[in-house]
């Protein structure tokens, strides 16, 4: 289970963030979830950055 959590951590933290701010848009407070819809590319493009870091060492 640990193994799962290690890898795919940062697509559940983003789609947590995704269901969030589609959250916000419904309830009336369109400009924070598109501000929380931001950072979902975000969350995503940092994890692909640690990996690639954590490759190369």
């Amino acid at each position: 289970m640990m193994r799962f959590l290690e890898k795919y951590y940062p697509i559940i933290l983003a789609f947590f963030s995704f269901l969030y701010s589609v959250f916000l848009w419904f309830s009336g407070n369109k400009l924070e979830g598109i501000f929380v819809g931001i950072w979902v590319p975000s969350i995503l493009s940092l994890s692909i950055a640690i990996r690639q870091r954590r490759r190369d060492e």
